[in-house]
């Protein structure tokens, strides 16, 4: 039974350290990876940890590169990076416009570099993990508020058009692939609302039962995964395996 690599990219956040706990107690990889800006304070045995900032695509190209070298194909690669509210550059608030007059400039490219742009220059270097003759997965974490057609209740411009770019891309890269490598399967990934940083300002409002662990998104993505396949990517759906309209 092929056993291939798995790789986490954005390790350090709630959901990317419970993936990466998860892929190592499952037994179902030859290595998994973890990669992040930061260490984290209690390392998993076995899960082979790196370092790196991922604004510099040069490091993310030679990381890629010596995962490569090292030896066997990867049919698991997640890309947990992205943000809904932070503190920028001189200590800019981030966080969603709830009317035109919110939006600004500096905002907007912090949204599109770090839910588009830093996930698209992976993407562009970790195909060459993934690509031969076993199948693949390639999961992007992306949201519901990503979708024009179900957007209903408008406002949170910045992050909503991000992850819609971040949608495109995918969209696109998949095409690709169905001509250059046809073993890769790209999804966007809805996990709900989760339990991490990135939901906590928004957690009151979250409907009763609606708010999930990272233990629960996980496993739902894992068991998921195996029923998707490259010839339909690429898969934009939601925690419940349910289809959520481009």
């Amino acid at each position: 039974m092929f056993k291939g690599n798995a790789l986490v990219i954005g390790a350090s956040g709630g959901i990317g350290k419970t993936l990466v706990k998860k892929l190592s107690e499952s037994g179902e990889y030859e290595h998994v990876y973890a990669v992040s800006r930061s260490l984290p304070a209690s390392p998993i045995e076995g899960v082979e940890y790196h370092t790196l900032d991922s604004e510099n695509e040069s490091l993310v190209a030679q990381y890629c590169q010596q995962l490569k070298q090292a030896g066997g194909q990867f049919s698991l690669v997640v890309c947990c990076i992205g943000a809904l509210h932070a503190v920028g550059a001189n200590n800019q608030k981030i966080s969603p416009e709830k009317r035109l007059e919110d939006i600004q400039q500096k905002q907007l490219n912090f949204y599109f570099n770090t839910n588009a742009v830093l996930p698209a220059i992976w993407l562009k270097h970790v195909e060459l993990l993934l690509k031969g003759s076993e199948p693949s997965k390639l999961v992007f974490f992306s949201a519901r508020v990503g979708s024009i057609t179900d957007n209903n209740l408008g406002g949170w411009y910045g992050y909503r058009a991000s992850k819609s770019a971040l949608n495109m891309i995918i969209k696109c890269a998949q095409i690709e692939c169905q001509r250059r490598a046809k073993n890769i399967s790209i999804v966007s990934y809805h996990p709900g609302t989760v339990e991490t940083e990135l939901s906590k300002p928004f957690q009151s409002k979250v409907p009763k039962g609606k708010l999930f662990t990272t233990d629960f998104t996980v496993m739902q993505l894992l068991k998921i995964l195996p029923s998707l396949s490259a010839e339909k990517g690429p898969h934009y759906i939601d925690w419940q395996g349910s289809v959520i309209p481009w």
